[in-house]
């Protein structure tokens, strides 16, 4: 029988007999008791060598918390009785609380259901390492309605997953997370080898997962149980012979991981189920009890793709990797461009959709860029000659040009890299190389992005699975924002399919909204950034904003500024760069800076302009007096948590410096995500990139050989007492002879490097939108000599589940951490049970934020898009 992880199988055990009554007291008041016969000493059993804290209180079943009953088919019938709890004796620890799934003991032991019958709960040393859970008040539990996942059973359920369509990094790390998070629940997970095609073959196409079964793939590219395109299962027949396959094993729970169309076949087949189990009963396949007993399929849909040409998240599974392929070339190829003074184009994948090319060419300030989405206008190929022979014109030793393979123009002619070649060479006469990147996208290791996304969408997928009813429909598990959703899958597939519908009759403008807020953001946001409109068509507003860089420098500062340097000009104001963070500020360290001057920063690790942590509390009266001096108007702060209280200070002193009565916003921008206010900082993720990069040859040369892999990541300022050195040495004393030890610290490895593709793209998205919002706010004051003393002038601009917002900072000051530097909430912590759970320890999960089924609906252009 397939039980849960922290099961241990025992014997059954027959019931004690039941204590007879005590006999009447037959001798004298005051007569000592007899002494107890004892038994010969051989007969003794010897002295216990180890002291082992007392057992826990004896519970019956009806007085175990209801998240740690077992269920009923599991539970012997001479092991139903019901008697009241016994009182806890001294000493003895307390019963976990109810949902405490593994929750540590007062002794440091962990709770842990063993055995099959009452009074189950036995304590078991804690692992070394397990982070600590947090146990909620049992009185606020019962009268709350949130969901955990306690309240879920995979009992007598069975699970099929199956990767179909082109391979995607990631899909590894979703197949994972969902054989461990269906064991965990009690269910039954089969692979479906080689999609589609395995499933109506069937025979050995079709196994049982176990544990170990995904161990040591988090890491690894492509998909561990193939994916094949199947023409037979396009036809009714080939999708009778499927069902018959999985009703054999009582599979009627579908996990999907691929595109559009493999999303769409699995919609199709369970519509379809029904009939297709009475047709095999018809045809003697199966019997009827078999027909009622699977009489439906629930279909949970992830999307794999490295287009994310699918409508309804903000990001597919593998989109992230196939970016960090893209501009690791580009980055290596700019080194050669710029030695030659070459133009290179650069043809990405793309046939249907642009993505990868448009964010591929704002994460690397391409020159040009080639959509299906949204052709070049008329007279394009002068228009693209002039750009680039301006950009020579300003020293710029190289060109980028990036294309998508399935670039068209206004007439849906397909325009190819080796076209664009020709023009350039025959109209420029630049030395031009063409560079065709192919299945380079789909290889190598997946991004830390995508292995946490793929993850999290895939426990999403087993309690979608574990929540769906007859009547629920095919949902897809999408991205909005930071937060998972459900989305009905016909919803999605056809909204997908109205943009290439819009492309085929030219309706480009219609193309690219139903494409999604995320994707219209970005293309705004490098159309304004790539080409900059003449001086005398720019209208001047009359302002100065300066830009300064603070704290400790993070990848993907250099991004920010450059894309504020460029919006502020384009919206007409006048922009300064302040070199040294507030220090340099009160030094009077102030230059302006131009368009040209931010060409290349989008790429380069670091602050260019210089940071530090110094805050201005000291130097408000100098920083005042700059201010002045240079007409400063607004001013922009990108950084950390340093950034964050210097900004406080400022804000507090207003009262006394009416020249800090400016418009001020704040950009996080700190490897240690510790801004209140924004669920993710600018640097973030290209540290976590750092993190598992230093992992990726150390686990690839241990997977050669049988020897099992251990992991433990300590965060520096964890335990004053359990230092790195303590846990590398105590292991290492600990496994000889068993296994070796090794420690790596990365320290300021984490701050150091190029951006990563989301740094660049977040870094450039972010800063663009805060200085839009200055701009609102200096035209809102202009002609009327406002000073901006208010609290909503004063901002800090992040991510938040799935919008950009700007909150004011004397707000934040309620939802900080002062003493430890962090946000009292923080969104990361629930992704602590989740990882516990894919570990095999026992952890209570709450699933009531995505519960429910969402639709697919367009957000206004009024709407900022999130990240």
């Amino acid at each position: 029988m397939l039980r849960p992880p922290g099961y241990t199988r025992h014997l059954r055990r027959s019931r004690p007999p039941a204590r007879l009554p005590r006999p009447l007291r037959s001798r004298p008041p005051g007569t000592p008791r007899p002494p107890a016969a004892r038994p010969p000493p051989a007969a003794r059993p010897p002295p216990r060598a180890t002291w082992s804290p007392p057992p826990p209180p004896r519970l019956a079943p009806a007085h175990l918390p209801r998240s740690l009953r077992l269920p009923p088919s599991r539970i012997a019938p001479t092991c139903g009785w019901r008697a009241p709890a016994p009182p806890p004796r001294p000493g003895a620890r307390p019963r976990p609380p109810i949902g405490a799934r593994g929750a540590a003991g007062a002794d440091g032991s962990e709770w842990r259901r063993r055995g099959r019958g009452p009074g189950c709960c036995a304590p078991a040393p804690a692992l070394l390492g397990l982070l600590a859970m947090d146990d909620d008040d049992v009185s606020a539990r019962k009268g709350s309605f949130r969901k955990f996942l306690e309240h879920l059973s995979g009992a007598g359920k069975a699970i099929g997953v199956l990767t179909s369509g082109g391979d995607a990094q990631g899909m590894n790390a979703a197949v994972r997370a969902v054989v461990r998070m269906g064991i965990y629940v009690g269910a039954k997970v089969y692979f479906i080898y080689e999609g589609y095609q395995g499933m109506v073959d069937g025979g050995s196409n079709i196994v049982e997962a176990n544990w170990e079964s995904v161990s040591s793939i988090l890491q690894v590219g492509g998909t561990i149980i193939g994916s094949a395109r199947c023409k037979a299962f396009r036809t009714r027949e080939g999708r009778l012979k499927a069902a018959g396959n999985l009703v054999q094993r009582g599979i009627t729970n579908l996990c999907v991981i691929g595109g559009d169309g493999s999303l769409t076949g699995a919609n199709i087949f369970r519509k379809e189920w029904s009939g297709l189990l009475k047709e095999l009963a018809e045809n003697g396949d199966i019997d009827r009890e078999e027909v009622q007993k699977h009489a439906y399929l629930n279909v949970v849909g992830m999307v794999g793709s490295i287009d994310n040409d699918f409508c309804g998240t903000d990001m597919t599974i593998g989109t992230d990797s196939a970016l960090h392929r893209i501009i690791e070339v580009v980055d290596a190829i700019m080194t050669t461009a710029q030695s030659h003074q070459r133009t290179f184009v650069l043809e990405v994948m793309g046939r249907h959709c642009g993505y990868l090319a448009l964010v591929s060419a704002l994460a690397c300030g391409a020159d040009w860029v080639f959509l299906p989405e949204s052709p070049p206008e008329e007279g394009w190929q002068e228009n693209m000659c002039v750009k680039l022979s301006e950009n020579r014109a300003r020293k710029k030793r190289l060109n980028i040009i990036i294309v998508a393979e399935g670039a068209i123009d206004t007439q849906n002619k397909p325009i190819t890299s080796e076209q664009i070649k020709e023009l350039v060479v025959t109209q420029l006469g630049y030395d031009t190389r063409v560079t065709i990147l192919g299945h380079v996208q789909r290889g190598g290791t997946p991004s830390a992005f995508d292995r946490i996304l793929a993850s999290r969408m895939g426990v999403e997928a087993v309690v979608a699975l574990l929540q769906a009813t007859p009547e629920t429909p095919a949902c897809v598990v999408s991205l909005s924002g930071n937060q998972a959703v459900r989305l009905p899958l016909v919803e999605c597939v056809q909204m997908t399919q109205d943009v290439q519908k819009a492309m085929d009759e030219r309706r480009f403008k219609d193309a690219v909204r139903l494409r999604g807020r995320s994707f219209e953001s970005n293309l705004n946001t490098y159309k304004r950034l790539a080409i900059k409109m003449p001086d005398d068509q720019i209208p001047k507003s009359n302002c100065n904003v300066a830009v300064i860089n603070v704290g400790a420098p993070a990848a993907g500062m250099n991004a920010a500024v450059r894309s504020a340097v460029r919006v502020g000009i384009s919206e007409g104001h006048k922009m300064f760069a302040i070199y040294d963070g507030f220090e340099g500020f009160a030094k009077g360290q102030i230059k302006e800076i131009g368009w040209a001057d931010v060409g290349g920063w989008t790429g380069q690790g670091g602050s260019i302009l210089g940071t530090k942590r110094t805050l201005p509390g000291k130097s408000l009266e100098a920083i005042a007096e700059q201010m002045r001096t240079h007409s400063i108007n607004a001013l922009l702060i990108i950084g950390g948590f340093e950034a964050y209280l210097g900004l406080l200070e400022l804000s507090a002193a207003r009262e006394k410096y009416e020249e800090l009565c400016v418009p001020m916003v704040m950009v996080p921008a700190t490897v240690s995500n510790n801004v209140p206010g924004s669920d993710f900082s600018i640097g973030a993720d290209t540290a976590l990139n750092t993190i598992t990069d230093a992992n990726v040859e150390h686990l690839t040369e241990k997977m050669k050989t049988t020897i099992q892999r251990g992991l433990v990541l300590r965060n520096e300022s964890c335990s004053e007492h359990y230092t790195t050195d303590f846990i590398y040495h105590l292991y290492s004393e600990e496994g000889k002879g068993v296994f070796d030890c090794r420690k790596n610290v990365l320290g300021h490895m984490q701050q150091g490097g190029a951006p990563s593709p989301f740094d660049r793209n977040f870094g450039t998205k972010i800063s663009a939108r805060a200085m839009q919002w200055i701009s609102t706010k200096l035209k809102e004051a202009q002609g009327k000599g406002k000073r901006f003393v208010t609290d909503d002038c004063i901002c800090v601009l992040g991510i938040s589940k799935r919008n950009l917002l700007f909150q004011p900072v004397a707000q934040l000051k309620k939802e900080t951490d002062f003493e430890h530097r962090i946000p009292k909430e923080q969104w990361w912590l629930k992704l602590r049970p989740l990882m516990k759970i894919l570990a095999k320890y026992k952890a209570s999960y709450e699933v009531s934020d995505p519960g429910q089924l969402e639709h697919v609906h367009h957000r206004g252009h009024e709407e900022p898009a999130a990240i």
